[in-house]
């Protein structure tokens, strides 16, 4: 008998750490009305379900925003310096400086380069800011109204 407790309390120890993980946060779920295991079982079900049904979020099926800036590179400035490069041996050959020309078209299309890229990274971060606010919103939601649930059914939630 002590073994069966033993494993359904380890059991609604697994249930409860998933569903923590699941909803993005650590909430804590305390029976404060004493429900036993299985009460405490089906009760995390039906509360899952209906905050999915009442918040319209499943946890399980949202993805935790990255960071754009990890998919960028420097290859924005590389093509700019390229291209100026090209532009500037064309003038400077007409005047018989291609290595010059070159040259400086390169500086000036890397500088160009790196304004963009400046740029760019400026914007990639305002909307990761949006994105994790979104789904920190989502599942904010999610959250409140699986509490609701539980704290209706005598449990105690933090």
């Amino acid at each position: 008998m002590n073994q069966i407790l033993k494993a359904t309390a380890l059991f609604l120890t697994l249930c409860l750490f998933s569903m923590s993980t699941v909803c993005g946060s650590e909430l804590m779920v305390f029976p404060a009305k004493g429900q036993s295991t299985q009460q405490q079982n089906t009760d995390l079900q039906e509360c899952r379900t209906w905050a999915i049904s009442q918040s319209g979020i499943d946890p399980s099926t949202l993805t935790t925003p990255t960071s754009s800036a990890q998919q960028q590179n420097g290859k924005p400035v590389l093509r700019s310096a390229a291209a100026g490069a090209a532009v500037g041996g064309l003038g400077g050959s007409l005047g018989g400086e291609f290595g010059k020309g070159a040259a400086a078209g390169a500086a000036v299309g890397g500088l160009v380069g790196g304004i963009r890229k400046r740029r760019q990274g400026k914007a990639t971060a305002s909307v990761d800011q949006q994105t994790q606010q979104v789904y920190q919103q989502q599942i904010d939601r999610y959250n409140r109204a699986y509490s609701a649930c539980l704290e209706g059914k005598g449990y105690t939630v933090k």
